[in-house]
């Protein structure tokens, strides 16, 4: 199969939201795929349906068919070559359709899944055929969800379409920018628990642990300072964290990760990376399931159940239920964790080309024993320290607990026309109840003596209404099939905090023989610690236009109105009618190579601080790309090269020895003209049917207009690799996360300059699965196989935290 046939015009569906103070208007030039036409839809479809699909060449007509059902065809382009079609009139099922279409055309369509179909030439004494329709391998997981295509049950490392950067339905190869999938299969082979989990093994993309409240993400240089759940973004600030980076990966069917700047669809943002998390849906009309035990280090255990079917006899109407509970230790003394998690959604087809999908998620944290920041890096003589991995500054009372609870709703309508309309409404609350300690100072190196503390209560309550509304409009002009997406997004976030003061302290004494029983203080009473509210509206569109059969252009502009107001805030900050064009060019090389290049502008508000008091102005700036991509072994292996140049101003930086008026928080200062430039590397996929691949290397260099390098935190190069290979009943895996080095700038307690710093590591993971039966596997994880001991995080308020030693987890799995 050719690159081309891969190639989709993939449509989507919205609904204009009519509240926009600001005209926005867009005109773009966009290539959709130039040969084998590909159409995605939420659920496949089937019953009948009406169709004046008019004659024509039989690719076309294919196409306009595909569109017009959310079927997905994948065909190389010379199998149509000079083949014409009489076109489509009156009702039929999508497979009756179809059926009518390619008779008499010596092909047929090899059903791979609900909706996926593979073109060929009828073979003679071929089997199993029923007409031109056959029926091959299929899998009910292969459907569409509404952005891109559902990885779970596939067995592969990539997906066929993804949303996150534009909307618009690409393939990973039409997208012209820097993307990673990580797929279900993935998440299961690597036995990757949590979205930071994650981010670590996404090439480009670095996570560092702060203390209780999780980890923060980075790539290109750039902190990530929102994640999206099925493309709508979510903020938050780590200092209120509520659990957002321990979201467990149980809930997901994939992660979607499109380094670089993403303000076409999330607005404001840094030119990082957006990271979305596409739920699982209700989509099987067959009951079936799964269900997991598992052990690992530290005395952890868990349990999970994953069930789904039909609740009708027709199955229109589907549901799906997850849960999992996990307890247990940690590395780090004191240390524990209780989490429930519990899933419930249901899938409901309305009409035939009418599907409904609502839910709720919830999650509990419950652990004891959190730290409030790291360990001390010096001594009082300004000598370096160097703890046990398993030391910690927490109290045996202290915690930071979080519950995050989700309702969501979304419709999606396909009309004849193939013009879909896509609607959805969500709400997420987060609590976190922080009861902490935290220990500042540098200990004198004989004694232990001299470590402060600081114990606080706080309560964190967040909560966030979305509304997400979109169409998507095909079009075709030139003898050129295009799509066009408008829509808007609104969110309204609302952050309040409490506080209780300590009315009594006891002292730290010798650091050396902390253990943690500090006795808890007497509380104050609980009173408003601050509250702010920010809302978001924004309007965009979005087009992709055929400008000859091996080019296009997509081109797109967003309107934003940002506002964060409250009594944390002071006066309220308001920035209207923010614009933020993007543009991308697709070229195709030939079948297996394409180049593109694209451009966005860059535009956030930052929460940070300084020295006065006041809030640094919105960051700004723009983003450069360009890239190399490629589709091996009949699309079954991506590859893909790019290079980038991010210029940005009012970049944050630690005021080092200042802190914000009236508080103990770091003070910060904006750096001008700060450019980031840097190169990744990629490859996807699979080389073999039993053998998947997955690798990555980054590099980039970030400076100010002096030239001093900033945000040097963050590791400059990372390169990752992971592997499996599956024989008989046997799947053997590993790989290797490798990182350069890192550092913080800072003044010790002897008042000499000194940096924080990390050095290359290398961590090296092995997993292996065997399959008693077809329902029953057990599998074996091994994390950090060399047991390299390396710091998670330096110089957050110039402290340290350790990574997690070598750990194992044994699971064993029952699907039905």
């Amino acid at each position: 199969m050719t690159n081309s046939s891969n190639k989709a015009r993939r449509l989507r569906a919205c609904s204009a939201y009519p509240g926009m103070r600001n005209a926005l208007f867009v005109s773009m030039l966009a290539l959709g795929a130039v040969s084998a036409p590909v159409s995605v839809a939420a659920a496949e479809i089937t019953s009948p349906v009406s169709y004046n699909i008019p004659s024509g060449s039989l690719d076309r007509v294919l196409s306009r068919f595909a569109t017009s059902t959310g079927m997905t065809l994948q065909f190389n382009p010379s199998l149509t070559q000079g083949l014409q079609s009489a076109g489509l009139q009156g009702s039929y099922s999508p497979e009756q359709g179809l059926d009518q279409l390619l008779s008499g055309t010596g092909l047929m369509a090899t059903r791979r899944a609900p909706g996926v179909y593979i073109l060929e030439k009828i073979a003679a004494g071929d089997e199993m055929v029923m007409g031109p329709i056959r029926i091959g391998a299929e899998s009910l997981a292969s459907t569409q969800d509404g952005i891109g295509t559902v990885t779970e049950g596939s067995g592969s490392y990539k997906t066929e379409a993804m949303g996150t950067a534009t909307r618009l339905s690409l393939s990973e190869k039409e997208t012209p920018q820097s993307v990673t999938v990580v797929s279900r299969q993935l998440i299961d082979d690597m036995g990757l628990e949590t979205i930071t989990d994650v981010v670590n093994h996404v090439p480009g993309v670095t996570a560092r642990s702060y203390d209780g409240r999780g980890a923060g993400f980075s790539a290109r240089g750039f902190d990530i300072d929102n994640l999206q759940v099925d493309g709508v973004p979510t903020t938050w600030t780590a200092g209120w964290s509520a659990g957002e980076t321990r979201a467990n990966t149980l809930l997901y069917d994939r992660v979607e990760v499109v380094r670089g700047a993403s303000g076409l669809v999330s607005g404001a943002g840094n030119p990082a990376a957006a990271i979305n998390l596409v739920r699982k849906r209700a989509n099987s009309k067959e009951f079936t399931g799964k269900t997991s035990i598992s052990g690992s280090r530290w005395d952890t255990y868990s349990g999970s159940f994953d069930v789904s079917g039909g609740l009708n006899e027709t199955g229109s109407l589907r549901g799906r239920v997850v849960g999992s509970f996990q307890q247990g230790d940690s590395f780090m003394d004191l240390a524990s964790d209780e989490e429930t998690l519990f899933l419930g959604t249901i899938g409901a087809d309305l009409t035939p080309n009418t599907e409904f999908n609502a839910g709720v998620s919830y999650q509990q944290n419950k652990p004891e024993g959190s730290a409030w920041g790291g360990l001390p890096t010096w001594f009082s003589d300004g000598s370096k320290t160097d703890w046990d991995r398993s030391k910690t500054t927490a109290a045996d009372w202290s915690e930071w607990s979080s519950k995050n609870t989700n309702y969501y709703a979304n419709l999606e309508h396909r009309f004849d026309s193939g013009v879909r309309l896509y609607g959805a409404l969500s709400r997420s609350v987060s609590d976190a109840d922080l009861r902490l300690i935290y220990l500042y100072g540098s200990p004198d190196k004989t004694t232990g003596l001299g470590m402060g503390a600081s114990p606080s209560w706080y309560d964190v309550e967040r909560t966030q209404d979305n509304v997400d509304l979109y169409a998507s409009i095909p079009f075709d002009t030139a003898e050129q099939s295009h799509e066009l997406v408008v829509g808007v997004m609104h969110s309204e976030q609302e952050l309040t905090t409490y506080r209780r003061a300590a009315l009594s302290l006891d002292d730290v004494g010798n650091f050396y023989d902390w253990d943690g029983s500090f006795a808890e203080p007497e509380w104050g009473e609980k009173a408003l610690n601050s509250k702010e509210r920010t809302t978001q509206l924004g309007g965009y569109a979005v087009a992709r236009l055929s400008l000859a059969d091996p080019l296009k252009l997509i081109i797109g502009s967003r309107i934003t109105d940002w506002k964060k107001e409250g009594m944390s805030v002071g006066d309220p900050i308001e920035h209207d009618g923010v614009v933020t064009p993007y543009a991308g060019l697709i070229y195709d090389i030939n079948d297996t190579y394409s180049t593109y290049v694209s451009y966005t502008d860059i535009f956030n508000p930052q929460n940070q601080k300084d020295r006065n008091g006041n809030y640094l102005d919105p960051l700004e700036g723009k983003n450069y790309e360009a890239g190399l991509k490629a589709s091996f072994l009949q699309d079954r292996l991506d590859a893909s090269l790019a290079v980038y140049r991010i210029e940005q101003d009012n970049l944050a930086q630690t005021d080092d020895g200042y802190f914000v008026p009236g508080t103990t928080d770091s003070a910060y200062y904006a750096a001008q003209g700060t450019v980031s430039e840097g190169y990744e590397i990629q490859v996807t996929g699979a080389i073999t049917d039993n053998w998947n691949l997955t690798a990555g290397w980054s590099e980039f260099s970030a400076k100010d207009a002096n030239g001093d390098a900033v945000n040097t935190r963050h590791a400059r190069r990372t390169a990752s690799l992971f592997t499996t290979y599956n024989r008989d009943k046997w799947t053997l895996g590993g790989g290797i996360n490798w990182q350069s080095e890192s550092y913080t700038l800072a003044t010790n307690p002897a008042g000499d300059a000194d940096k924080i710093k990390q050095g290359a590591y290398t961590l090296v993971n092995l997993m292996g699965r065997y399959q008693f039966s077809p329902n029953l596997s057990a599998q074996l994880n091994i994390d950090n196989l060399f047991d390299e001991e390396y710091y998670s995080n330096v110089g957050f308020y110039n402290q340290l935290a350790y990574g997690e030693p070598r750990n194992a987890k044994i699971s064993l799995t029952y699907k039905f």
